[in-house]
């Protein structure tokens, strides 16, 4: 009886060790996981051009969600923007199906140096801090994108995204801009945006998911309307199984 006794005993304080251990890994789990985390979007706009331009106006997409909510959409709201030309006036404008940058400027000069293996760049950046964890897996339906999203096709991940850790899907798709200006006819202009969001933790050792958006067009001469920019997007980069706990 007493032998009994003792191994039940014995369990006993095996299994309250093995329940106190498990509350405190996640204990320490959770907090090293709270403590550490980070999500940011990095933004940036960049107009390339051989010549001057006159006359500008573009109606460029700005990242946002379905309801045209994001950081990226804040700091335009503010004039947040790094590189903003003192000489542009930005207003958004929220179509319903996409939020866009409205950039007027009577004109951009090039420096005297500037040719078509040199061309001149002015390059617009944003980095902010996003107050809930960033969707990475599916930001087309529900997270922040270049919208409206167009033609979508998935297609194969290249070589040195697909040895990256995860399991990245990539996509192709085309999206509207509107650029109207006056050119030299040899005059070369291109239009690109990039948007990566990211989270980061630190458990044991530092962790990340991420995903990385991109649209661009390249135009020649004079342009008076609507055109088309190429989109790619490789989502679902990095650490897959994140950390979920109770609010």
């Amino acid at each position: 009886m007493d032998k009994i006794i003792r191994i039940t005993l014995g369990l006993i304080i095996v299994l309250l060790v093995a329940f106190v251990a498990s509350v405190s890994y996640t204990g320490f789990v959770e907090q090293a996981y709270r403590t550490s985390l980070s999500s940011t979007y990095d933004y940036s706009c960049t107009i390339t051009t051989d010549s001057q331009l006159t006359n500008v106006t573009f109606f460029i997409p700005v990242p946002s969600d379905p309801a045209g909510n994001s950081p990226v959409v804040a700091r335009y709201s503010a004039q947040e923007i790094d590189g903003l030309p003192a000489d542009w006036k930005v207003t958004l404008f929220d179509t319903g199906k996409a939020t866009l940058a409205k950039i007027t400027t009577p004109a951009i000069i090039p420096p005297k140096e500037t040719s078509p293996s040199h061309p001149y760049i002015i390059r617009l950046s944003i980095t902010a801090d996003s107050k809930i964890v960033i969707n990475t897996q599916t930001p087309v339906e529900t997270g922040i994108m270049f919208r409206p999203v167009q033609d979508i096709q998935k297609v194969n991940c290249p070589a040195v995204t697909s040895k990256a850790s995860g399991e990245p899907l990539c996509y192709q798709y085309v999206i509207p801009v509107y650029a109207d200006y006056q050119a030299p006819m040899n005059a070369s202009v291109s239009i690109a945006s990039s948007l990566r969001g990211k989270n980061s933790w630190k458990i044991f050792e530092p962790q990340f998911n991420e995903y990385d958006a991109d649209i661009s067009v390249l135009m020649f001469g004079d342009n008076h309307g609507w055109t088309v920019m190429k989109g790619t997007l490789q989502s679902n980069q990095g650490m897959e199984n994140v950390p979920i706990f109770s609010p």
